[in-house]
């Protein structure tokens, strides 16, 4: 089989190409760091992250950029507010999210580009378009993209110019607005008032670049004029993918990304995530309810990144119990590794070639436990070659060292069991627990854990 994955330019599952034979170009909308990230932005990066693990897995040399943007309205607002500098704020939470990518097991891009390091190119390219006559200033020195100049308009969203409303003077100086209102958009904002120190001298004027044109700048920069994929959730297909895709096309002539590939919205409790509505969640507030960020990305898996999903608590805590699980079934095993088993590789690499199919790669894992035929020391060998790319860490996990005083207890224990001694046995039990451990009784015999 090949690599099927869905295209939102299409609307269908096409078989990847790569422009090189034997290396993919990824861009991935990065975070606008203003604040903490919630847990519907984290589906993106988590899912961005597997594709980029199976198509290393599968053989590729994957170039991967991941852009920081650093200016943008929401994070001049958030200056104002906090009465902070631009990069006192934006390099804060840029670390922020670099701890909780690593809580999440996400690998690092390639490369993170921040859109204030991209100011000349971004000028460069916007001077490009102005002299293809697709871009024009106005009087207070703003740049716009005429978008009834580039007659492929509206192919990534799937609508028609005629079909939208038009505004009294035809432009929009805000980053993001619905469908319904697109118009003209902004590639540089002139300085006014409201921008306080954000700004930047250049051969455009004073002022400083829309979000739109920072994305194209950054990806172009560093993957070329023409690339393989561009990830994002579903909310960035309209505007932001549409223009970039806009901008970038009718600068150079080329195509822009060949594949985009959306992940769809993470509801909360039924509802779309609001602070208003009290289920708006970071990493943090789910480590704070003691669940572990990899039993949140393990959740996500259990559907496909392109279908809606509702989170709950509930939920999570099931993913958790069921990663323990994993975790306690991999520390059993011998610290022998085996061999990979090729029929479940084989079945493993089927299911994620169907447009990353983790819910059926996960029944594979537990399929893999159970199976008795195959030794432990193989089993093993292939959880670990899978996790290369579901990043659950279990690689990472070690097993826990037990005082013997502990042991000693449990043994104490197990003896009185085998007597028959009930009122011993509770009591022993009740002193293991005090002093910081559970015990288990399984058919393989007792496990101990810390509690």
């Amino acid at each position: 089989m090949s690599l099927e994955i869905l295209n939102t330019l299409t609307r269908e599952k096409e078989i990847f190409k790569p422009i090189n034979p034997h290396k993919v170009g990824l861009y991935t909308c990065g975070p606008t760091v203003y604040n903490h990230l919630h847990i519907g932005n984290w589906r993106a990066y988590i899912y961005a992250d597997l594709l980029k693990r199976y198509l290393k897995y599968i053989g590729y040399d994957v170039m991967h950029v991941m852009n920081i943007t650093d200016v943008e309205d929401k994070i001049i607002r958030e200056v104002e507010a906090q009465h902070k500098s631009l990069k006192e704020l934006t390099e804060f939470y840029t670390e922020e999210f670099f701890k909780d990518r690593d809580l999440l097991n996400i690998l690092p891009a390639s490369t993170y580009t921040k859109a204030t390091d991209y100011i000349n190119e971004m000028v460069i390219l916007i001077q490009k378009l102005i002299e293809k006559g697709f871009a024009y200033k106005t009087d207070d020195g703003s740049v716009y993209f005429d978008i009834k100049k580039d007659k492929e308009y509206g192919k990534l969203s799937h609508f028609k110019l005629s079909d939208l409303k038009e505004n009294a003077d035809n432009r929009l100086k805000k980053d993001e607005y619905e469908k319904e209102n697109a118009q003209d958009f902004a590639l540089w904002k002139a300085w006014d008032e409201k921008d306080g120190d954000v700004f930047w001298d250049t051969e455009l004027g004073k002022g400083r670049p829309g979000w739109h044109i920072e994305c194209s700048a950054m990806s172009m920069k560093n993957l070329g004029e023409s690339f393989d994929i561009h990830t994002g959730g579903v909310d960035n297909i309209f505007p932001h993918h549409e223009n970039e895709i806009a901008q970038s096309e009718c600068a150079t002539g080329k195509s822009f990304a060949n594949y985009f590939m959306h992940n769809e919205h993470l509801l909360v409790d039924g509802q779309k995530m609001a602070k208003s509505a009290g289920n708006f969640y970071t990493l943090l507030d789910l480590i704070k309810k003691g669940i572990d960020p990899i039993a949140f990305r393990l959740w996500l898996y259990t559907s496909s990144y392109t279908t809606r999903t509702n989170f709950t608590i509930e939920t999570v805590e099931g993913a958790q119990t069921a990663l323990i699980r994993l975790r306690e079934a991999f520390l059993a095993f011998p610290d022998e590794i085996g061999e990979v088993n090729k029929e479940y590789k084989n079945r493993f690499i089927e299911y994620l070639d169907n447009n990353l199919d983790s819910p059926k790669a996960l029944t594979l894992v537990w399929e893999l436990l159970k199976d008795s035929p195959i030794k432990d020391k193989d089993k093993k060998a292939t959880l670990l070659d899978f996790d290369k790319v579901l990043g659950l860490g279990l690689d990472k996990i070690k097993r826990e060292i037990i005082p013997n005083e502990i042991k000693q207890l449990v043994e104490e224990r197990n003896q009185a069991r085998r007597g028959k001694n009930w009122v011993k046995s509770d009591d022993l039990r009740a002193k293991i627990n005090s002093l910081g451990y559970e015990v288990k009784d399984t058919d393989e015999g007792s496990k101990i854990s810390k509690i």
